[in-house]
């Protein structure tokens, strides 16, 4: 057994490990601690109160033709 091989061989895989760790935690650190940037975040797309008017309006009428159809 070649004790000087095997610990060349961890020392290889702990300084690979150690770059992984380092590159994660960069990762973390630029997108402000695991959540999304600003500039990462979607647009969210909100309705205004004659959209949301109408699509309550249309589910609505989408529910009572479903209605229909069961009783029929």
């Amino acid at each position: 057994m070649n004790l000087e091989r095997i610990l060349s061989e961890l020392k290889s895989e702990r300084d690979t490990l150690d770059k992984a760790i380092e590159a994660l935690q960069a990762m973390q650190l630029s997108s402000g601690g695991g959540g999304k940037t600003r500039a990462g975040r979607r647009r969210t797309h909100r309705l205004t109160p004659e959209g949301r008017r109408r699509l309550s309006e249309m589910m609505k009428k989408r529910w009572a033709e479903r209605r229909k159809r069961k009783a029929a």
